[in-house]
């Protein structure tokens, strides 16, 4: 079946070009809510970001170098415990997060798109949820921005504290340093609130994407079916045994479960196979175990 090796060899590139395409859309997104909406107003947020725009404020060094070297300086730090697709996901991800900012910032400075302190709630509403949308699609596709990613990554291999309070520790510690250097309440406000609706935006954009559907797919080629399967998308397999009622014959069911950006490969793959197969798709509540969600 050509066709059907022909998608096998041209998907593993696809997919890269189209997980890096929505990464570099991800983080442009995140870039306009940093630089457009939230560096005017001085909000110290968390993360790298945050440790960036403070000392932005305080020195006027540029934020896309500072993130960069910041973020280097946790990769060499943290080094040994991270996985190698990791480091190389953080790399790419920060050298275009640097590369974005540096592009932004100087042009929101000579072409702002707000008044600086007129409204700054609706600005910090707006830029984070550019952010925090921006991140969810990088997180999606398997990106990463660094920062406090990294130190979670640490943390979670040589402990069992919740990852959910080491981030916001560290969260809040950044935010409020923000006193030190602006002697303001309402700033650290402002930071707070923008982490929050940053994290919904993270978890609505995350979860939507990580939506899991089951395929029930029923074909005389099923074996070339789940071998496609196992093969090319890298998803188990299983087969039920049944029996047509009204043939009285019996039939071999396909049944995969695979991400829903997935869902169109399989389709595809179906198609080049079998053009006549009868497929069943449903959309599950929730998938645990190896390659889903870890069960809590």
């Amino acid at each position: 079946m050509p066709n059907l090796h022909k998608l096998i060899q041209q998907r593993t590139f696809k997919q890269y070009l189209i997980d890096y395409a929505f990464i570099f859309l991800g983080i442009s997104m995140y870039g306009i809510g940093f630089c457009a909406f939230i560096l005017p107003e001085s909000i110290v947020m968390g993360g790298v970001s945050g440790i960036s725009s403070l000392l932005y404020y305080a020195f006027n060094w540029n934020p896309a170098i500072l993130i960069w070297v910041i973020n280097g300086a946790l990769l060499l730090i943290s080094f040994k415990a991270l996985s190698r697709q990791f480091t190389i996901r953080t790399i790419i991800g920060v050298t275009m997060l640097s590369v974005v900012i540096g592009a932004m910032q100087p042009l929101f400075q000579a072409i702002p798109l707000i008044e600086p302190g007129k409204d700054i709630f609706m600005h910090v509403l707006i830029g984070a949820m550019l952010s925090g949308s921006g991140l969810g699609i990088v997180f999606a596709h398997n990106g990463s921005t660094g920062g406090t990613d990294i130190i979670v990554a640490l943390v979670n291999k040589f402990s069992r504290m919740s990852l959910g309070r080491v981030m916001q520790f560290i969260d809040i510690s950044i935010i409020c340093t923000s006193y030190i250097l602006f002697q303001s309440f309402e700033l650290i406000v402002y930071g707070v609130v923008f982490t929050i609706i940053a994290s919904i935006m993270v978890d609505y954009v995350f979860n939507g994407s990580r939506q899991t559907v089951q395929f029930m797919i029923i074909s005389k080629n099923f074996e070339t079916i789940a071998d496609a399967m196992n093969n090319s998308l890298n998803r188990g397999v299983t087969i039920l045994h049944g029996q047509g009622w009204y043939s009285k014959q019996d039939v071999q069911v396909v049944m995969v479960l695979c991400r829903k950006y997935e869902s169109q490969y399989v389709f595809n793959l179906i198609k080049a196979i079998d053009p006549n197969a009868m497929v069943s798709q449903t959309f599950c509540h929730g998938v645990f175990g190896e390659g889903f969600d870890k069960i809590k």
